[in-house]
């Protein structure tokens, strides 16, 4: 798969089989995840992989769009580290955890797994909430859950190229 066809294919899948991760393909997730460019390569980022159906379920019912967690084979909570940027190029954290989601949901896509993005940050209740069951010390701010697993259905792509969106040289 390119990069073009997994920008292209990718969706957001929400329901999974039971067929569980392999601890490699949770590794490559890792991996492309830290793979991610940052401001100042600072790389203001953690994680946390959770698997137990227990946990899982625990996460699911942290806020109203999180249930899918319950069925994924594995959510990747990505936490926010602000404070390695504080010296060099404070306040770049939510754009630099957000491209490490996107780089986790397109190796998801090319693994042929399926995953969805749960948003934490801004929400601080819901970050409170994520963290207490994560256990992520003072600091350290969940940023985004990325639910992830074999997919349960298949959303057939999206042409979401719009060309009165697009100005040339000026607006």
């Amino acid at each position: 798969m390119t990069v073009y066809e997994a920008i292209r294919t990718r969706r957001s899948i929400r329901r999974y089989t039971e067929e569980p991760l392999t601890d490699q393909q949770v590794k490559t997730l890792l991996e492309a995840a830290m793979a991610t460019p940052s401001a100042c390569d600072c790389r203001p980022w953690e994680f946390v992989v959770v698997r137990d159906k227990k946990n899982l379920e625990e996460l699911a019912a942290c806020g109203k769009y999180t249930g899918m967690a319950k069925d994924a084979g594995a959510v990747i909570v990505i936490c926010a580290t602000p404070e390695r940027q504080n010296e060099i190029c404070p306040g770049y954290f939510p754009q630099d955890c957000g491209a490490v989601a996107m780089n986790i949901w397109l190796q998801a896509t090319d693994l042929g797994l399926g995953a969805v993005w749960c948003g934490v940050y801004p929400g601080e209740e819901l970050a409170n909430r994520i963290a207490k069951c994560v256990g992520t010390p003072e600091g350290v701010i969940p940023f985004g859950l990325i639910c992830v697993g074999h997919p349960a259905e298949k959303p057939e792509p999206r042409d979401r190229y719009e060309e009165q969106r697009v100005h040339k040289e000026r607006w």
